[in-house]
């Protein structure tokens, strides 16, 4: 098996035919399908099921694409950075989860435009789970997001912490100051029903700190939703401050710290595991480590340290 392979196999996945990869590479249909059978006998699996209309992909051949656009983007990428030096690579996904995404796209946005003007830039926003298994896939480049549980197929370089703070509808009775861990058990709270993220790290307070935590709504849908809810009082939530900046200055909403212990959650830059990272790439995560610092010391982004080494994850406080 070789790139030329795989570049076949590829083609063939996207077209869903035999006869239309034969047009579009200039081949005849025979030859594509008689590469395609030797590339399945090679690797001992079938990668695509045969129908009237066409071809689709087997199970197998699906966990190959994969490999098949991480080997794409890598050789494009090598071409463009040998062609072009500061041309950058010709194109990048970038991923974040929701609040991140809103502080950072917009700035990063005009630095990536500005020093890789030839680059196609696709932004992608969404939950931890939908990001780690498009890392998987190695549809995205690079994710700015919080350290999960399980990272699974990416590798991280930790970039900040941020505190963890109780969000609250303005009228409810919070502290001045902070919040004692030991109390959230008091507290009416809206967290997501599943067990990761924010859910998990509530739950993992509550067995270290002994208190049973009281959830008034489990909320799947995004952090809006949730702000909205407690908006409408129908309980409170954690989130860090970075998430509540407008609805707080605005009065909508207040948010507390949380202490006894400062809780804090990391954010780190991931990549996928099984992808080398280009001289670009590189290069477009040390803009996003001096924006994050610029972000910080300028107190857009409060409640956060920035952080030098890798370090462990916000659900084992």
């Amino acid at each position: 098996m070789n790139s030329d392979d795989l570049e076949v196999f590829a083609h063939v996945a996207r077209t869903g035919s035999f006869s239309r990869t034969a047009m579009e590479l200039g081949a005849n249909q025979s030859t594509i399908s008689r590469r395609i059978g030797m590339l399945e006998a090679e690797l001992g699996v079938r990668l695509f099921r045969r129908g009237g209309h066409g071809v689709g992909l087997t199970e197998r051949g699906e966990q190959l694409l994969g490999y098949a656009v991480s080997l794409e983007r890598t050789l494009t990428d090598a071409a463009a950075a040998m062609r072009g030096g500061e041309r950058g690579p010709a194109s990048l996904t970038i991923a974040a989860q929701p609040t991140i995404a809103r502080i950072m796209f917009g700035r990063l946005g005009h630095r990536l435009t500005a020093r890789y003007p030839d680059t196609r830039i696709c932004y992608v926003e969404g939950l931890a789970s939908q990001l780690l298994s498009r890392l998987s896939d190695g549809e995205i480049d690079l994710a700015v997001m919080y350290v999960p549980e399980h990272p699974g197929a990416m590798q991280y370089d930790a970039l900040l912490s941020e505190e963890v703070c109780v969000v609250a509808p303005p009228d409810f009775a919070l502290p001045t100051g902070s919040f004692d861990v030991s109390a959230l058990g008091d507290v009416p709270l809206i967290l997501p029903s599943t067990h990761h993220g924010l859910r998990l790290l509530v739950e993992t307070l509550a067995a270290q700190h002994h208190f049973t935590p009281h959830i008034a709504f489990e909320c799947d849908g995004s952090i809006s939703l949730t702000k909205r809810l407690v908006m409408e009082r129908c309980g409170c939530t954690v989130l860090p401050a970075a998430s509540v900046i407008e609805e707080c200055a605005a009065g909508r909403l207040q948010c507390v710290p949380l202490s006894n212990p400062v809780v804090r959650r990391d954010v780190a830059i991931a990549w996928p595991q099984k992808r080398a990272m280009s001289e670009g790439v590189g290069s477009v995560v040390r803009m996003i480590r001096d924006l994050a610092a610029e972000l910080v010391n300028q107190g857009a982004w409060p409640g956060t340290l920035l952080r030098e080494q890798p370090v462990m994850p916000a659900w084992a406080v």
